[in-house]
């Protein structure tokens, strides 16, 4: 039942995104997945959790960038406050989701307000809208798809440890991801919103150990998701442009993805990384009878090759650092 519930939640999203005409509709098949493959109960206070962190990280951020963009060293200082919030907070269980969703969708608002032909209030808006969209999806779907009695809740894992491995797990996650920000910052990055979720999802673990194989699952299910796009991509042919042949072959595509969310955290992390690979190319650069989506895919798993390469071996080098300068 699990399975056919995060299936059935993806696909509805997809549907959502495609008749509503979201923008970031990738957030609208991503939520289902990340939500329903963690809980095998609906829990309207961890759904609400994420919408008051998607609301609170997208203002925080845009506020961050139109007051101290002219300040660069000042906005670092605020920035890295900011994050190193979000850090802590994802070492505790109970404020686990508020830290992800503060460090993942605080990198993307910070990038993509810094360029001016973004439009950062309809981002914030489509994240806004999809948030609340995906708490009446997951109802829905646990409502149509129960768990079975003998199902237990399985529980969100962090990455807590002891007060020593503590300090040091927030110290690595604050300055690889305030790297990746500074970076970002500095070049042209707009277009490499893939890498950039890439570098924030190898911080999940906190540990060295743990980064080094996020970043090998990354880069298989990035691959099996970009294999199952061009896949897509081909066999609609001339006839990409229909919604109900694209929706049906995109749901098709995906079931696989979604029945490895049941089977293991290996294989669930390989399914989501899969999935957003799937999904983000097939959702932002397809455009029917324009554009097709071949040379993003192409594009997205490159980027984060190199994304995940870079991103580990700074790991590596902070992680040493620490072991060097402090725990000693």
């Amino acid at each position: 039942m699990k399975t056919l519930r995060i299936w059935f939640g993806c696909a509805l999203g997809l549907a959502l995104s495609m008749l509503f005409d979201w923008s970031y509709g990738f957030f609208a098949i991503m939520l289902p997945l990340f939500m329903l493959g963690k809980m095998d109960k609906f829990s309207f206070a961890a759904h609400a959790m994420v919408f008051v962190s998607a609301v609170w990280t997208t203002l925080q951020a845009t506020f961050l960038i139109e007051l101290f963009q002219s300040q660069p060293v000042l906005l670092t200082v605020m920035v890295g406050i900011m994050m190193l919030v979000n850090c802590i907070a994802m070492m505790k269980p109970t404020t686990y989701l508020f830290g992800f969703v503060g460090l993942f969708v605080g990198s993307i608002v910070l990038s993509f307000a810094s360029y001016d032909f973004i439009d950062i209030e309809d981002f914030n808006v489509n994240l806004w809208v999809i948030t609340v969209a995906n708490i009446g999806v997951c109802a829905l779907a646990y409502y149509l798809f129960p768990e079975q009695p003998q199902s237990t809740r399985e529980k969100i894992n962090t990455p807590v440890k002891q007060d020593k491995d503590y300090t040091a797990q927030v110290a690595l996650g604050w300055v690889v991801v305030m790297v990746a920000f500074i970076v970002f910052q500095v070049a042209d990055l707009y277009d490499s919103l893939s890498a950039l979720a890439s570098i924030i999802i190898l911080l999940t673990p906190m540990t060295l150990a743990g980064s080094m194989g996020v970043a090998k699952i990354r880069i298989i299910g990035t691959g099996l998701g970009c294999m199952a796009g061009a896949a897509v991509q081909i066999s609609l042919g001339r006839w990409f442009g229909n919604g109900m042949l694209f929706w049906l072959a995109f749901t098709i595509a995906m079931g696989w993805f979604c029945h490895w969310q049941t089977k293991g955290e290996i294989k669930s992390a390989i399914g989501f990384s899969a999935m957003s690979a799937l999904a983000v190319p097939l959702t932002t650069s397809l455009v029917p009878e324009q554009q097709d989506a071949f040379f993003s895919i192409l594009y997205r798993f490159s980027s984060i090759f190199v994304a995940v390469t870079l991103t580990v071996m700074l790991i590596w080098v902070v992680h040493h650092w620490l072991r060097v300068c402090w725990l000693r």
